[in-house]
């Protein structure tokens, strides 16, 4: 056998089949294996290779043994003369195994190799080659000097800038996304250090089979996508302190003692200085805009009250306005952020809502307060107004000035999908069934592309202010995929690519996310902020029922059932509100917490009518549809767990 080519899979269902759909093809002809091994998946991963991939060698582990110890399993049992590392979040060009397999037999001194790597915009990844972290190196890379010289063969050595991307090299360490390794050079140097958990363990093994008398290469000739990147971002003080952590052990292990001491004195220099310069610019981006809001309508209360009390004739006491503008100000702002007003694309509505819900809030706290500290409900609502049209100007400005903002709601977006008629119709239905609408879906046959030139596409997408490309895997290769992406505006385009017989339509607009879905990408439940808004939200209501209960409890259809749901969802084993469960197994959806209620509840709906809710309360999520399930259904909150048959 050849080639052995090992997945270490964790939750990712959708990259996966999609990885082992291209990495097919690319092994077409090769005498080869598969191999999966599943770090405790709970997505369906695990079913969907068992109904769709019965050729690959599946190790189904029961916990999460990360990403060296999962890795060696397969190793251990591969037959191939090579072994592949490849990350399941990777797209395989069609000829990338075999112009792989070409140089590694041209080459009997090459221990290991790694490819030219696309990001899911079609970018070129610098970590593709990388140079050997030395002290001085790893502390160029963590204290963010390598950013501002990238070329550089001193500063720029982690990612080897100096080196054309486009010509093969021997470098000293590969990437653990795509390392292909000779199996004789393993059974010398030995497998993973299992020490590393995540990050430093291809290093280590790149190291290794330097030492062991092999060479290691870059092949340019060769492409995939890596949707992740570096699946962490580089911005995170987490990212940071685990890279740190990584080289600690590499260090210790390679380094002399002096050397080893000198080099964890640098990095953790490093750390302090990249840690801070990442707080302040988290700081920066997160309360800017909030800040800035609460300042311009603190400000504006300000002016409204010197209008009228030049008006008036009526003087307020200061005692009012210096707790009562900041308090009201800060109202405002809070509301808005719950409201999802502060979230990117911005939406009017979550703007208009937010200050109708701060505007309420306060005058409802105004009529609670001692009459004498009562003044004017009319200066609530001139700020009120002043705050909307503040809200709607600071929106408008950074829309304006920002490309990431100019899509105020991505059911806006256009799309261009590139395949033939019969891929496209199938692909059209599903986006139709996301939510999108039809006039928003644009067909690019693949014969009027070939006849017209791959400069057609870029006119094309220009003319028709088409925000997003989504290729048909089914009627392009791998190859075709990326050469177009390598033409597009990447700048102006997001780009997506939907797998063959799938149903999902994969893609990645930054190198630095996770990766998504068509679905999932527009779906706000999956973002940390409406997860966070959504567990207080539950915490909250959890908490009014608790001190309701002697109340409530008459008026519930199932009284045994409402302490039991309070404590559950207290402690996190439920929400509130969730997906309906009856169709819920069948719906590749992104995980939340078993809901008590769930959209639409009571309304007579078929199975298809119930899949459509549970998508769209998936992909469109919002605090306040949560709350008006919960007063409709106030009546279920006891209810039982619903199981089904």
């Amino acid at each position: 056998m050849k080639l052995s080519v090992i997945i270490v899979n964790y939750n990712v269902e959708y990259f996966l089949e999609q990885c082992l759909l291209s990495a097919r093809k690319s092994l077409k002809d090769i005498p080869s294996e598969l191999i999966v091994v599943d770090n405790a998946s709970v997505d369906g991963s695990l079913e969907m290779l068992r109904s769709r991939f019965l050729d690959v060698k599946l190790i189904a582990n029961k916990d999460n043994l990360g990403f060296s110890k999962a890795n060696n399993q397969g190793i251990r049992i591969a037959q191939g003369e090579y072994v592949l590392l490849l990350n399941p979040d990777t797209l395989i060009e069609e000829n990338t195994f075999k112009t792989c397999i070409d140089f590694m037999d041209a080459h009997p001194d090459a221990g290991g190799l790694g490819v030219q790597m696309l990001d899911g915009k079609g970018n070129f990844l610098p970590e593709s080659k990388r140079g050997l972290p030395t002290p001085a190196v790893a502390f160029y890379k963590i204290s963010g000097l390598s950013k501002l010289f990238p070329r550089s063969a001193t500063f720029g050595r982690y990612h080897l800038g100096n080196l054309d991307k486009e010509k093969n090299h021997e470098v000293e360490i590969l990437s653990g996304a795509y390392m292909m390794m000779r199996k004789s050079a393993l059974d010398k140097v030995g497998l993973l250090d299992e020490d590393f958990f995540m990050y430093g363990e291809d290093i280590d093994l790149s190291y290794r089979l330097i030492k062991g008398g092999y060479t290691n290469h870059y092949l340019a000739d060769a492409r995939i996508i890596h949707y992740k990147g570096e699946s962490t971002k580089k911005t995170s003080v987490n990212y940071v302190m685990v890279f740190y952590n990584a080289m600690r052990i590499f260090a210790k292990k390679h380094f002399s003692e002096q050397n080893a001491g000198l080099f964890n004195k640098l990095i953790e220099a490093a750390i302090y200085a990249r840690a801070g310069l990442s707080l302040f610019k988290r700081f920066v981006s997160s309360a800017f805009h909030p800040l800035l809001d609460f300042s311009l309508i603190w400000l504006g209360l300000h002016l409204i009250r010197f209008y009228y009390e030049q008006y008036t004739g009526i003087e307020l006491p200061s005692r009012f306005y210096e707790w009562a503008f900041p308090l009201y100000s800060f109202l405002w702002v809070l509301i808005s952020f719950l409201s999802n007003s502060y979230e990117h694309p911005f939406q009017l509505r979550r703007v208009f809502r937010g200050v109708a819900y701060g505007t309420g809030l306060i005058l409802i706290i105004y009529s609670l307060i001692p009459e004498e500290l009562r003044f004017s409900r009319a200066l609530i609502l001139f700020g009120a107004l002043w705050t909307l049209v503040l809200m709607i100007g600071t929106r408008t400005l950074i829309r304006y000035f920002s490309p990431d903002s100019r899509q105020a709601d991505g059911k806006d977006r256009r799309f261009a999908v590139l395949g033939e008629s019969d891929e496209y119709e199938r692909i059209a239905e599903l986006m139709k069934k996301m939510g999108i609408a039809e006039d928003q879906i644009f067909h690019v046959s693949i014969t009027e592309l070939h006849d017209k030139g791959s400069s057609h596409l870029n006119d094309l997408t220009q003319i028709m202010k088409v925000d997003e490309v989504v290729f048909c895997a089914k009627d392009l290769s791998a190859q075709q995929i990326m050469d177009q992406m390598s033409t597009l505006d990447g700048r102006r385009l997001d780009f997506k690519i939907a797998p063959p017989e799938s149903m999902f339509i994969i893609g990645s607009n930054s190198k630095d996310s996770s990766g998504d879905l068509l679905g999932v990408e527009m779906n706000a439940i999956n973002k940390a902020t409406n997860r966070r808004n959504k567990r207080l939200m539950d915490l909250a209501i959890a908490t009014f029922v608790l001190i309701a209960t002697p109340l409530l409890i008459w008026f519930q259809n199932s009284i045994s059932g409402l302490l039991p749901n309070v404590f559950s969802v207290i402690r996190g084993k439920r929400s509130w509100v969730g997906y309906n469960p009856i169709t819920v197994q069948e719906q590749r959806l992104p995980k939340i917490r078993k809901g008590v209620l769930y959209p639409n509840m009571g309304q007579n709906q078929d199975k298809e009518g119930i899949k459509k809710s549970n998508m769209l309360y998936a992909k469109d999520y919002d605090l306040w549809k949560d709350l008006h399930s919960l007063l409709e259904n106030w009546r279920c909150l006891g209810d039982p767990e619903r199981t089904v048959e």
